[in-house]
């Protein structure tokens, strides 16, 4: 993993820079940032026993990371629908509809 350096200038209100890279850095500059999201990164950060710059890096990697997970949950997902698909082969199963009409007429809300 590359070098990754976060400062906040607190001299400069309302701008943040995050410095990643390695032998290149790149910089982003997060500008209008309010002051109560600055301050709730820190409880966050806080309350996950990271730093601020740590918090933050793990923030955009789980952003830049959050397509491949989501196609790895649909994987899997997939993979325990085939699994229980396969499980209940040739059973005897209750349409949804009749089981929603049954739970209705015992007087249970309609519903979430």
């Amino acid at each position: 993993m590359g070098q990754v350096s976060i400062s906040v200038d607190l001299r400069m209100p309302r701008q943040y820079a995050i410095n990643v890279g390695g032998k290149s850095m790149a910089a982003i500059s997060v500008r209008q940032l309010d002051d109560d999201v600055v301050n709730r990164l820190k409880q966050r950060a806080s309350s996950n026993n990271r730093s601020l710059e740590g918090e933050i890096r793990h923030i955009l990697e789980c952003a830049a990371n959050d397509h491949d997970h989501m196609a790895v949950k649909r994987i899997m997902f997939l993979e325990a629908s085939d699994r229980l698909r396969e499980m209940t082969r040739g059973r005897r199963q209750t349409p949804a509809e009749v089981l929603v009409r049954e739970d209705r007429g015992r007087g249970h809300r309609k519903g979430f």
